[in-house]
């Protein structure tokens, strides 16, 4: 794997061990890479937030009926629990 050096004043030096040991990280990579996914993972909502909400404004008219809308929260509650477990296995965060 690559290796990326960065400088940092010692407070934030601090700071980044003291969230090591208080939040289960192995170790320094393992936080800044969890920091790292964290910022990806985003933007990718904010990407899929805009298409989202362009696609509501866009004029197109949907009939919702209450069994779609009970079908939408499930799926997405799905998708939720998914999510939430596949983010803490890649933080490899001690749960």
């Amino acid at each position: 794997m690559p290796t990326l050096t960065i400088s940092l004043p010692d407070s934030l030096k601090e700071f980044i061990e003291r969230e090591v040991k208080t939040k289960g990280y192995g170790n320094v990579s393992e936080y800044v890479r969890g920091l790292l996914r964290e910022a990806q993972e985003r933007e990718a909502n904010q990407r899929l937030e805009a298409l989202l909400l362009e696609g509501m404004t866009s004029g197109g008219q949907a009939e919702a009926s209450p069994e779609f809308w009970q079908e939408l929260r499930r799926d997405a509650a799905t998708i939720l629990a998914k999510h939430k477990t596949a983010r803490n296995v890649r933080s490899g965060k001690r749960t």
